[in-house]
């Protein structure tokens, strides 16, 4: 191994310790065909980085983190990894054997004591909730993406690689994930468009674009501070894209503090960005103008039971959507969100109640699978389709991201991410007062969702979005329902950290909700969990003292071994659950 591969970056560990780079990529060059994805490129990972990586669609993120990996080779420069360094991948479209099961998949041939008795393995598979026994075959595509998560997840590597983790997951699931991701130990590299995700995650964020690869310290806010504060100062030349980081920043100032990540650069010039910027939107003046457009009444649901096949996914539910109104839809994989919208458009009809549409409605439907596109035609012919006059067509193809020379290509040929943005071009311009989103952000890399939501700022109509994205939800809606798995469409004052907090409570054991509301019998439990924890540290020193005694007797230790770990896990279970109860014992 090169010996450049193992150099250290002074400083980059905790209390100043140095850190070793993983891997290297020294003045790296990749094309293909006539375009150029990587010019020169320097960087390196270093252990115990978390680094989010954003980008333009098409701009080589993917790329990048193929030459990292090292399934993809340079054309120039050279890729150096540390010996002996482990890398786990999830790729974005990956292939699982065929007739396996999930056990097959992330345990391999261990046996059943081996696996479960590591507390590593259980919270993966419990935290993705796989079922071990299913086999590979009849998953669906998200089912098949959590079980190559999985299988990346319990390796226990030194570099993990993730490429867009978020596809498929849930809010919950994503929130686990995230947890998982912040407190594990190693390298984690990850391309992702769910900026919630980046800043709960990642302490550093790379722009990949225009052949080079930009280094920011912090998760996705602290990008886009320094992002800004880069385009003050270069000039007005890129004035729009400025004002679109302006108002993105206006949002975060208003959000919670810790979104700021620490940003090493000066914050009077980023406040000095946004001090005389508009809110994101006036909530009253476009519920005035959205009044003037729909009238009284959008959607009345009253006393609906919705059954689809064996599963009641609505039971005597009532809800009002009003003119102006922006709600974001939230719930589990499978609760019915897609159903919903299917019932406010009238595709699907109650087993039982009524759903009563105003007069006036005229709505539009964003639907996952973008198959509502004219794959015949090319992009300015699709937005002429629907727009005629030639000039505005071209105007309104640039607003979305499509520059001059990319409005002649053929819609088959676009990338997932560009037919998105078209079909919702084509939405729009059938002029509704209404639109419905489902998963809106698939597909979408970071600068076009904020665009997307600028975009739906200034939108004077009811808005109702189904999206696993909390970003996006926090965003543009005003207000949050969630389908609970219950039947119930449950409304959140609290938005989604209020969804979680019932899945918790949900999820948590009748003896544990219990106590909750008996402060008493959680002090008497808060007491019966360290002694516990004290018997427990006793009997983990004393086992360390027996194989220290028995280091030469294999299967001697090969037993001490195995309780050890069990002592560890009942340890680090009764610590959490002292914690747990402690902080709520405290509020």
């Amino acid at each position: 191994m090169p010996d450049d591969a193992r150099r250290v970056r002074p400083g980059a560990g905790g209390n100043g310790r140095p850190v070793t780079n993983l891997v290297n990529l020294e003045a790296v060059g990749k094309a293909f065909g006539t375009t150029v994805v990587l010019d020169g490129v320097s960087l390196g990972v270093a252990d115990g980085e978390r680094i989010g990586v954003v980008g333009r669609n098409g701009g080589g993120k993917t790329t990048l983190l193929r030459l990292i990996t090292g399934d993809e080779t340079p054309d120039s420069g050279r890729v150096t990894r540390t010996g002996g360094t482990r890398v786990a991948t999830v790729a974005q479209r990956g292939a699982l054997p065929a007739g396996a099961t999930v056990r097959d998949v992330v345990v391999g041939d261990a046996a059943d004591h081996e696996w479960a008795g590591d507390a590593a393995v259980r919270e993966v598979l419990g935290g993705l909730g796989l079922r071990l026994d299913a086999p590979v075959a009849q998953l669906s595509g998200g089912e098949r993406r959590r079980v190559a998560l999985a299988f990346a997840l319990v390796q226990q590597a030194d570099l993990l690689v993730l490429d867009e983790p978020t596809n498929h997951l849930d809010v919950e699931g994503i929130t686990w994930l995230a947890e998982y991701l912040a407190r594990r130990r190693g390298a984690l590299l990850v391309v992702t468009h769910d900026r919630w995700f980046l800043d709960s995650v990642c302490t550093r964020t790379w722009e990949v674009g225009d052949g080079a690869v930009r280094q920011y310290d912090g998760g996705y806010a602290a990008y886009v501070l320094a992002r800004a504060e880069r385009a003050r100062q270069a000039s007005a030349a890129e004035a729009r894209r400025q004002n679109l980081l302006r108002k993105e920043l206006a949002w975060l100032r208003r959000g919670p503090p810790a979104r700021t990540s620490k940003p090493r650069f000066r914050i009077e010039a980023a406040e000095a960005l946004i001090a005389d910027v508009p809110p994101p939107r006036s909530t009253v003046e476009l519920r005035a103008l959205s009044r003037r457009r729909l009238g009284r009444s959008v959607y009345d649901v009253e006393d609906v039971t919705l059954v689809v096949g064996s599963r009641q996914l609505l039971r005597d539910v009532t809800w009002h959507v009003g003119p102006g109104d922006r709600i974001g839809v939230i719930g589990v994989n499978g609760s019915g969100k897609t159903h919903v919208l299917r019932l406010l458009l009238g595709e699907v009809a109650p087993s039982s109640g009524t759903v009563r549409v105003g007069q006036t409605v005229h709505a539009a439907y964003l639907s996952q699978e973008v198959t509502e596109l004219p794959d015949h035609l090319r992009v300015i012919e699709a937005v002429k389709e629907m727009h005629g006059e030639e000039l505005a067509a071209t105007q309104l193809a640039e607003r979305f991201g499509f520059p001059n020379e990319r409005q002649w290509t053929p819609v088959a040929d676009l990338s997932g991410g560009e037919r998105r943005r078209l079909q919702l071009l084509r939405l729009l311009l059938t002029g509704p007062n209404v639109l419905l989103l489902d998963e809106p952000t698939n597909d979408l890399d970071t600068d076009t969702l904020a665009e997307l939501e600028d975009l739906l700022d200034s939108w004077p109509g009811t808005l109702v979005v189904v999206s696993h994205d909390r970003y996006l939800i926090e965003r543009v809606c005003d207000s949050t329902v969630a389908l609970l798995g219950d039947g119930s469409l449950a409304a959140l004052p609290g938005g989604v950290d209020e969804y979680l907090t019932r899945r918790r409570a949900a999820a948590a054991p009748p003896a544990e909700r219990a106590r909750k509301d008996d402060p008493r019998a959680a002090r008497r439990e808060l007491t019966r969990l360290e002694r516990r924890i004290a018997s427990l540290e006793k009997r983990e020193a004393d086992l360390h003292g027996h194989l220290a005694r028995h280091a030469t007797d294999f299967e001697r230790v090969n037993a001490l071994d195995a309780e050890l770990r069990d002592v560890v896990e009942q340890r680090e279970a009764a610590e959490h659950a002292w914690l747990e109860l402690a902080e709520r014992d405290a509020l």
